[in-house]
């Protein structure tokens, strides 16, 4: 009987260097960048054609990842949730263990979230031929077919190179770029695109063989999993006890069995916007536009645009993004300095380094519409049979005006529903809820007013989602 095939999706980026479009709490893998999809569901769809797949994520994104998936109508085998980042190795060892639960003889097929994979019928064939070679006990990994010297990735060094599947002969680091042009002129080396397939009971076998110390906190972790509504969770402190380390460091690299197969199709794993704008469409002048936008005597620009007319005369080669509450310019061969950036924002405890204007939870979004010293005005928009925890503030009073949809609230026990262009005022210290009892989305105007309004001054009593 042939073994199952699961997709491992890994979920876990922060995707810094594409600030201000991606976000600590919402990062690029959720975002609709190259589509009509998200990254997260571009990449589970070009596996739809094999079990259904196996998210690891961390905890804050657990709802965006279920939310997601429900979109495209995929109910996954699992969503397992790391308590603490430890990279792609114990990653990927907590959905082995969880795939051979599936089938003791399952081959895993290892993708990040956000790469973008243009010819859907090369890729699945390459699937195809690492899934034979996996059955035969090997480790394998996609080596994608160079285009350019690019000193962005790290290269395989290949027993049959661009020709077919062979031999891993070395692994090597982003190069500079004298020796990109060597690698990709050689026909020997290709890039390394960080996907893999294998027995899932084989990458156990190496992991424990090379990393004993990473296997085993692991697996101690995995054997006290809880189960939370739709998400498997394992123990922080034991999670921790894990060595970090990558894949290619903790058994690639020491393995005799790894090959690699030649993947011979347009990839990206779009870590800048200078690759948004190598993939993005583009007019003759070379600007990639999205949004609204006008230029005059501008070429070669990335301007992104997300609620506001972004205007440029007699620019070349620059990055612009404007998004509701951040604007962004860069040089764009000076893109990956973006991360420099966003660490700067990060020490800075600014608000914009983690979150959006809109800011995503479980049951739905707000937008921060406007604030003062008192005041705060925010859309919230709650998805059909949603509600907010059941929560009281200390220091501000709420009041609610009904946009479209119906809301049930409950004040201080009493509930009363509200219809468009009706409103309720909640004072300080009462505590209430807000449910969405129809088949529309809900949205409202919420104004806060009070000496401290801040996203801590909410105390829950109850909550579907879990949350504390």
């Amino acid at each position: 009987m042939l073994p199952t095939i699961v997709p491992v999706i890994l979920s876990g980026g922060s995707g810094t260097r594409l600030w201000p479009l991606s976000r600590k709490a919402y990062p690029k893998q959720f975002l609709r960048l190259c589509g009509e999809n998200t990254m997260l569901q571009e990449t589970v769809g070009r596996v739809g054609h094999l079990h259904a797949p196996i998210v690891v994520c961390n905890n804050e994104h657990r709802f965006i990842v279920a939310e997601q998936l429900r979109q495209i109508d995929v109910e996954p085998a699992a969503i397992i949730l790391e308590p603490v980042g430890r990279n792609t190795a114990p990653a990927v060892l907590l959905a082995a263990l969880k795939a051979q639960e599936i089938d003791d003889n399952a081959i895993i097929v290892v993708l990040a979230a956000d790469h973008v994979i243009s010819d859907l019928a090369v890729f699945r064939q390459a699937i195809d031929d690492a899934v034979q070679l996996a059955m035969n006990g090997h480790l394998v990994t996609f080596g994608v077919v160079p285009t350019a010297a690019e000193t962005g990735y790290g290269y395989i060094k290949a027993e049959q190179g661009n020709r077919a599947a062979g031999k891993v002969l070395e692994f090597v680091e982003k190069p500079d770029r004298a020796r990109a042009e060597q690698y990709v002129a050689s026909g020997e080396y290709l890039w390394n695109s960080g996907m893999f397939v294998f027995a899932a009971q084989r990458y156990m076998s190496e992991l424990g063989q090379f990393n004993s110390a990473m296997y085993d906190a692991v697996q101690a972790a995995w054997q006290q999993r809880t189960f939370d509504l739709d998400f498997i969770r394992v123990p922080a402190e034991q999670f921790a006890q894990s060595p970090d380390d990558s894949i290619d460091y903790a058994v690639m690299e020491k393995t005799q069995q790894a090959m690699v197969v030649p993947l011979h199709a347009p990839w990206n794993d779009v870590g800048s916007f200078a690759s948004l704008w190598e993939i993005a469409e583009k007019d003759a002048n070379g600007n990639a536009l999205n949004g609204d936008t006008r230029i005059v005597d501008s070429k070669n620009n990335y301007i992104h645009s997300e609620n506001q007319l972004v205007t440029t005369v007699g620019v070349h080669d620059l990055v612009i993004v404007a998004t509701k509450d951040a604007v962004m310019v860069s040089q764009r061969d000076r893109v990956q300095d973006v991360k420099a950036l966003v660490n700067e924002l990060k020490d800075e405890n600014r608000s914009e380094y983690v979150f959006h204007r809109q800011v995503y939870r479980p049951w739905g979004s707000y937008d921060s519409i406007d604030h003062g010293d008192r005041f705060q005005v925010k859309r919230i928009e709650v998805k059909p049979g949603q509600q907010l925890s059941k929560q009281m503030h200390h220091h501000r009073a709420e009041h609610w005006v009904v946009v479209s949809g119906s809301a049930l609230v409950e004040v201080n026990g009493k509930e009363q529903l509200l219809s468009e262009n009706e409103s309720i005022y909640i004072p300080v210290g009462a505590t209430h809820r807000l449910m969405n009892p129809g088949k529309i989305s809900l949205e409202l105007i919420e104004v806060q007013s009070g000496s401290y309004l801040g996203e801590d001054d909410i105390v829950r009593f109850d909550d579907v989602y879990g949350r504390q």
